[in-house]
């Protein structure tokens, strides 16, 4: 079992940045992918951004590209997500996951389905 803790959320005025971390712990870290998703109130959780198991290559959802970046530090078993430029429409509980598809394809990894495990998520408010 892989588990993850998700931190750094937290309510921050539009136009302000936020730095979210994801610890892993349980198993080896380095072999899988890590995607980050978030669910607004009354709203599905939707596709954040994605790295790979090595980090060299990412995916962003169009809404936040340019604004959100994901890194991965492997020899410490976590991902990051640096948002800036945060806008009030993002506002969500942020959750990271971990997957080992073998298909490293953006409609592959930006599914819910390419992920087996699941952190409890950190709620992220953005204030106008």
């Amino acid at each position: 079992q892989l588990q993850l803790v998700e931190s750094g959320g937290g309510l921050v005025q539009a136009g302000g940045s936020l730095r979210l971390s994801c610890a892993a712990s349980g198993r080896t870290f380095v072999g899988y992918n890590m995607g980050w998703f978030r669910q607004a109130p009354g709203k599905e959780r939707e596709f954040v951004a994605a790295i790979k198991w090595n980090g060299g290559s990412t995916y962003y959802q169009d809404s936040v590209k340019g604004r959100f970046t994901i890194s991965r530090d492997n020899a410490k078993n976590t991902v990051y997500l640096q948002m800036n430029s945060l806008k009030p429409e993002d506002t969500a509980v942020y959750s990271c996951a971990a997957g080992d598809s073998p298909l490293w394809l953006r409609p592959v990894v930006s599914g819910q389905y390419a992920y087996d495990y699941w952190g409890q998520g950190t709620q992220v408010t953005v204030s106008s």
